[in-house]
């Protein structure tokens, strides 16, 4: 073979390696950016539409209400939550507080009894989970033929006292099923609560205001939603996956009702401090996600951009399906952090000459930041923690870490397991 065939051949080889390469490392950098600027954008336009909503008009405390508490092994604060219940502003005539006590161990049937509570007993250990338990729950308040709507509260969990007014006053002005803020009861814990608030408020009030003014549906967040009895015969309760707030909150939207956000009213809960608790509570959460989002966001996409369905509606479901595709801000906040490190290694190299393109990219991942951080420092601002809760937000760069292995971990487990309670 001759020298300068084999010097041809070489560099075929080296170019084909060279174009292999820049093929790989553009095709990454797309796969970050198109969902990194889509999200940033959402989280964007929702933050800058989160000012305070007007006020709903107050309706006469005519309806009757079933506040449905889904309890397994809930002995130790069943009670408080129970107290909280019976302490609201509404007619003690026109409201029950029913426990559903599932497959317990202890004596929560018998702490809610003597709390006050109405109790529901069931006991099939084939079925377990809250989904399982709120359908339970529905089917007795709906035999009773007593109440107009029922109101989901966990047992672990404080509620405003204008929680049934905040519900009945949408209910009466037209809305099936409404949701009002979920918050974090123990926010002073430690730094893992104080960034959890500051998650939620994000999460649940900025995004909620923001979907609620724009006329969407602001989904279900598991705690604090109330739905009426013509609903849910006409949209049956049947979620039973890990994440079953999001999944009925998908088969409203399919079946064109939406979620209104009452955002006056509240729910506080317990969150976990511990590492294992929250492991434990995270990957449920994301499994549960996960699963959703492999299952139903094809039928998302079809009722939001197929024919056959009002323009409204459509819209809903586009919104739906926007809001279960958006990566958690940790992994956005790792995306940016990757294409702002392709960027600054292509500028120092900018062996191919593409300067301008990578200029333009480190711009946009810097705008993504911004827009992220926007998004979280508005949660803060609604989260009421303070300068403390905002130099917490250092624990960031770990909690980003810990967050996305335990996204790379998250799997098809159906399998519904107890967060650990812990002592207050």
């Amino acid at each position: 073979m001759s020298d300068l065939v084999q010097a041809l051949l070489w560099l075929t080889v080296w170019m084909t390696l060279w174009l292999g390469a820049w093929l790989l490392i553009g095709a990454a950098v797309f796969a970050l950016l198109l969902p990194l600027l889509t999200s940033s954008l959402y989280l964007l336009g929702l933050t800058l539409l989160s000012g305070r909503p007007k006020p709903c008009p107050e309706a006469p405390q005519r309806l009757r209400l079933d506040i449905v508490v889904p309890a397994h092994d809930e002995a130790a604060l069943i009670g408080r939550t129970v107290a909280s219940l019976l302490a609201v502003s509404w007619p003690a005539a026109r409201r029950r507080v029913c426990v559903v006590a599932d497959n317990c161990s202890d004596d929560t049937a018998a702490r809610a009894r003597a709390a006050g509570a109405v109790v529901w007993t069931r006991d099939d250990p084939g079925l377990r989970g809250k989904g399982h338990a709120l359908a339970h729950g529905f089917e007795a308040s709906r035999r009773d033929g007593w109440a107009d709507a029922v109101v989901v509260v966990d047992a672990d969990s404080i509620v405003s006292a204008n929680l049934l007014q905040a519900c009945a006053d949408r209910i009466e002005h037209g809305a099936q099923v409404v949701q009002v803020h979920h918050g974090v009861l123990n926010v002073q814990d430690s730094w893992r609560t104080r960034l959890m608030a500051i998650a939620l408020e994000a999460f649940h009030r900025v995004r909620s205001r923001g979907r609620e003014r724009l006329g969407l549906s602001c989904g279900l967040r598991g705690n604090g939603w109330s739905a009426t009895h013509a609903l849910l015969q006409r949209v049956p309760y049947r979620a039973w996956s890990l994440a079953e707030d999001i999944e009925f909150g998908l088969d409203l939207g399919l079946a064109g009702v939406r979620v209104h956000h009452a955002d006056e009213a509240s729910v506080d809960s317990q969150m976990v401090n511990g590492a294992a608790a929250a492991v434990s509570q995270r990957r449920r959460w994301e499994d549960g996600r996960w699963q959703l989002r492999r299952d139903r966001l094809g039928e998302l996409g079809r009722a939001a951009l197929g024919p056959g369905r009002p323009v409204a509606v459509r819209w809903i479901c586009l919104d739906l399906a926007m809001d279960l595709v958006v990566p958690p801000l940790a992994t956005l906040v790792l995306m940016a952090g990757l294409l702002l490190f392709i960027g600054g290694i292509g500028l120092l190299v900018d062996l191919a000459g593409t300067g301008g393109v990578v200029a333009a990219l480190v711009w946009l991942a810097l705008g993504s930041f911004a827009a992220l951080a926007l998004h979280v420092l508005r949660g803060w601002q609604l989260s009421g923690v303070g300068w403390r809760g905002l130099a917490d937000l250092a624990h960031v760069p770990s909690y980003v870490v810990w967050k996305v292995l335990l996204l790379v971990r998250a799997h098809d487990s159906a399998e519904w397991v107890r967060t650990l309670r812990e002592r207050t």
